[in-house]
């Protein structure tokens, strides 16, 4: 089973639809929602460069270093956002969850951890992952406190890590799950979903 090839994932409240170009016309109105592109402390493209963030997406996957996916939920029948595996690492077992955005009005509700869970549960369940991990800005308060909720350990700090779009420095906080953590994570999930 190839880890860059995206499969539908389905829940209660999302789908997750392997990203294609046609999907391009509904994630610029979703990343409208909110002005995301605008946020300083991460890098969500704006409404013109959404054909090309698909595109280059869609490049890395035939690459083999990204499985891209549109996420769809399930209430409004409206896509909301993107996800990926990338930084993937087959020979290894490992790979990270990243590049995910939400639209404004999903945020802060159970399409963001659910998302997690499908995309977990994969990773662990079907691909035989070692470890899964996450990259956030220091600054991105709210992204490192989804992750925490997720069940992820802090790893550490990569610092000076990357030159931002500014020209500033950015600090990488890295988290991850192991698959020896993997059963505790998703019963912690399962019982967060279940209460929403």
């Amino acid at each position: 089973m190839s880890f860059s090839t995206p499969v539908t994932l389905q829940g209660r409240t999302v789908r997750l639809e392997p990203l294609e170009e046609a999907h391009v016309p509904e994630l610029v109105e979703a990343v409208e929602d909110g002005e995301l592109w605008k946020l300083w402390y991460t890098r969500i493209p704006a409404p013109v460069g959404m054909a090309a963030e698909v595109q280059a997406r869609l490049s890395h996957q035939a690459a083999g270093t990204m499985a891209p996916w549109a996420i769809r939920r399930l209430d409004t029948g409206k896509l909301c956002g993107m996800t990926t595996y990338m930084n993937i690492k087959a020979e290894h077992r490992r790979l990270e969850i990243g590049s995910t955005w939400l639209a404004e009005s999903a945020q802060r509700t159970s399409i963001n951890a659910e998302t997690k869970y499908l995309l977990l549960t994969r990773a662990f369940e079907e691909l035989d992952c070692i470890a899964v991990e996450f990259r956030t800005h220091w600054h991105n308060y709210a992204s490192r406190t989804a992750i925490a909720r997720l069940g992820a350990k802090q790893d550490g700090v990569l610092r000076s890590n990357e030159l931002w779009v500014d020209g500033s420095r950015r600090d990488v906080v890295v988290f991850s799950i192991l698959d020896s953590e993997w059963s505790s994570v998703r019963l912690g999930l399962k019982h967060r979903l279940a209460t929403r």
